[in-house]
């Protein structure tokens, strides 16, 4: 049984020439969209696609499947939109807030998602800090939030009509300038070794990174420059440029706009856990639908 998400890749692959312009219509990154259709040639136990240096081109496998994956993919288009009408998606707004990272590396390919399966469902999409994000949730001002908290740290209490799902668990990271020492290694980092070390310290007020300064802290980094709004973006940069080392979400790092050097520390006792928070007293088919499809996309919260 092919996967309909691997075969509609394919067929935006046929009808794009590349996998880099298919990638962008279907709001994936190219390696991603590349490793999307790998499985999809497994499954079918032969090539699909010759990857040239101008693009991709369909082998006489592929064609034959595409032509038959268009007509499953306009029947399941057909069935989304009676379930859709039967479910009350056929119309309306889902409204949703999340904080800057979640926007850029995690949101795109579900939104992408939600928008072929429900497209007459109109998106709001607002940036809003994760305390700010579950408030507003509460309010009723919008229907979902993306939020975090750190570990470790006193999780913040929930009011009483929002419940959450988590999505994604990630480690926080070392960051440095390219070729530092600390970042040179490729074994787990032990704290101690922060010793010392000037820190880009970011936010230590906060109450989603007071636990993780701390930590930094009794490890003996010495706070060199203070960041004081919750900005990856510029932690990255200023570490980017030798300024001193930071802590950062493994996605931020490995995403970041400025080149850094990058390292895991010991025993991962620092992390990020990702969620979507939702109101429990209210029935929303928009928003069961799209949390629906973040489980489908993230699976269970893991590691990674």
């Amino acid at each position: 049984m092919y996967d309909p998400t691997r075969l509609a890749a394919l067929v935006a692959v046929a009808e794009a020439g590349s996998i880099t312009r298919a990638a962008e219509r279907l709001g994936y990154t190219p390696p991603a969209l590349s490793q999307q259709l790998a499985k999809l040639e497994r499954e079918a136990g032969t090539a699909l696609l010759v990857r040239h240096h101008r693009g991709a081109r369909l082998t006489g496998a592929g064609e034959v499947l595409v032509a038959r994956a268009r007509r499953v993919l306009d029947e399941l288009e057909r069935a989304r939109h009676e379930l859709a009408r039967l479910a009350g998606l056929s119309g309306g707004t889902l409204r949703l807030g999340t904080f800057q990272t979640a926007g850029i590396h995690l949101l795109p390919p579900v939104l992408s998602a939600f928008r072929r399966a429900y497209p007459d469902v109109e998106l709001i999409v607002a940036d809003h800090e994760p305390s700010a994000g579950v408030a507003a949730v509460a309010a009723g001002e919008i229907d979902l939030a993306m939020t975090h908290r750190y570990e470790p740290g006193v999780p913040v209490p929930l009011p009483s009509s929002v419940g959450a799902d988590p999505i994604l668990v990630e480690e926080l990271v070392l960051v440095s300038a390219p070729g530092h020492a600390l970042t040179s290694g490729t074994s787990r980092l032990p704290l101690a070794e922060l010793a010392g070390q000037p820190l880009i310290s970011m936010a230590p007020d906060h109450p989603g990174r007071r636990e993780v300064e701390a930590v930094l802290a009794r490890a003996g980094a010495t706070p060199s420059v203070l960041v004081a709004t919750p900005g990856y973006v510029l932690v990255c940069a200023l570490a980017s440029a030798g300024l001193g080392v930071g802590v950062v979400p493994e996605m931020v790092a490995r995403t970041a706009a400025t080149p850094v050097g990058m390292r895991l520390l010991e025993a991962g006792e620092l992390r990020r856990t990702i969620s979507v928070v939702y109101r429990t007293d209210e029935k929303a088919p928009a928003a069961d639908a799209f949390r629906a499809l973040l489980r489908g996309t993230f699976g269970r919260a893991r590691h990674t």
